[in-house]
């Protein structure tokens, strides 16, 4: 009975353990509706938007994917790439995605969705990222959002409930906020957005001690020693 017992908990576990930010995304092969993928290989050199969703032929869903592939090249243009996933078949995604051309909402009609949409029947690549959550379903996926940087690293998670579709403004946002900080060596303030002054990390950290306190210029403005803004340029 305890060695029952000790194998579900370890189940349990294993189902339910996630990558983290930081963190190498885990590799994997998998079947898709643009052919087979090797990922995070095959994905070199890119940003990469790593989402699932519940089932296919669901209302929110659907509009999800329409949104994000009426948003194919916006993401393109900043160099990231979209990776769907759901535990439904490849018949089933290629049947949905043919019906989803069928559709028009919003400004949105004659929507083709070109980027992959994993086959995961086995849950192998939604346990790998702590995709399926007992709590909300054992059989479907969660709305989870992985932004996944050029060298494989995580670096922002997002998790939805299967009731609330995303912001899709919002994921590009934070992939754009995420380029800006590693170009730049800084951070975003809240409700940042491309052209939006950027914050100068603390003093002490990063190497700028230096630079907070010698610069003299107007590129630099400080609310206080430890809140310090650059203009953006």
């Amino acid at each position: 009975m305890k060695e029952n017992e000790d194998f579900n908990n370890q189940t349990i576990s294993t189902r339910n353990q996630m990558p983290l930010i930081g963190e190498d995304a885990p590799a994997f092969e998998a079947v898709t509706t643009q052919g087979p993928i090797s990922f995070p290989a095959d994905y070199k050199g890119k940003w990469v938007i790593l989402f699932s969703h519940p089932a296919d032929f669901t209302p929110v869903c659907t509009t999800e994917f329409m949104t994000f592939a009426s948003m194919q090249k916006d993401f393109s243009a900043i160099n990231t790439e979209l990776i769907g996933l759901s535990v439904d078949s490849l018949y089933s995604h290629i049947a949905w995605l043919r019906k989803i051309k069928e559709l028009t909402w919003k400004d949105m009609k004659n929507i083709e969705v070109e980027f992959p949409l994993i086959e995961d029947i086995r849950m192998e690549i939604a346990n790998k990222y702590g995709m399926i959550q007992p709590g909300a379903s054992n059989t479907q996926a969660v709305r989870a959002v992985f932004i996944i940087d050029p060298k494989g690293k995580i670096r922002t998670i997002l998790y939805y409930p299967l009731t609330t579709g995303r912001n899709f403004d919002e994921i590009k946002r934070i992939v754009m906020a995420l380029q800006k900080a590693d170009e730049a060596a800084c951070a975003t303030p809240a409700d940042w957005r491309p052209g939006d002054d950027v914050i100068v990390p603390t003093a002490g950290s990063c190497g700028v001690a230096k630079e907070r306190m010698e610069d003299k210029s107007d590129e630099m403005y400080c609310l206080d020693w430890f809140l310090c803004f650059k203009k953006n340029q």
